[in-house]
């Protein structure tokens, strides 16, 4: 069941685990359904997912039990996650088919995030860690098609195709964005970026 919460509680706990981690001088991206709101996507009130290097999760998660969140260390063995109240915190260093690197971090754009400056997840590596996650228990595609269709114009799909090469799951997504003309993922490429067929 989704942990569904105000978007202004998922606020505050950014805000405050933001601020305590770039305190700690650990470099992190925010992830998820948030790094498409920060870009004029749909407003999330489900968890919130920030991005880090595994060598630096355990810090991490020490720091955000320093502020009183409760820690959790999941047997899956990718995440950690941190409870702020009834505010999920997914700490993220391995994701899957995404190595995340000083440049994953790096390839994220400096936004203002609820008044802070926060690196947010590329868009692509973003859309590439969601499609990836699909499979046959959670092949859920209206959320992902609700980011795509409010992005469209800033996303380059060619990226998102190099990155999900050999997910069917990802592949059935690319023709659904096709057929339901929110624009053409398969256009052919100018300039390292695709040219994408967009429909009004």
């Amino acid at each position: 069941m989704e942990n569904d919460q105000s978007f202004e509680a998922i606020g505050n706990t950014l805000k405050r685990a933001g601020a305590a981690l770039r305190e700690a001088g650990i470099p992190f991206l925010l992830g998820g359904s948030l790094a498409s709101w920060a870009r004029g996507g749909p407003e999330t009130r489900h968890d919130l997912d920030l991005m880090l290097k595994p060598e630096d999760a355990e810090r991490a998660l020490e720091v955000l039990a320093g502020l009183g969140m409760r820690p959790e260390r999941p047997p899956e063995g990718w995440l950690y996650k941190a409870w702020d109240g009834d505010v999920l915190v997914d700490l993220i260093f391995g994701p899957k088919d995404l190595e995340m690197t000083d440049e994953v971090i790096a390839r994220g754009d400096e936004l203002d995030v609820l008044g802070m400056d926060i690196r947010v997840m590329a868009l692509e590596d973003m859309l590439a860690t969601k499609l990836l996650a699909l499979d046959e228990h959670r092949a859920d595609y209206a959320p992902l098609l609700q980011i795509v269709r409010a992005l469209r114009e800033q996303i380059d799909w060619g990226a998102v195709r190099r990155q999900t090469q050999g997910s069917p799951f990802a592949q059935a997504f690319f023709v659904l964005v096709r057929e339901l003309g929110i624009a053409d993922p398969g256009a052919a490429q100018a300039n390292g970026r695709s040219r994408v067929r967009v429909v009004s």
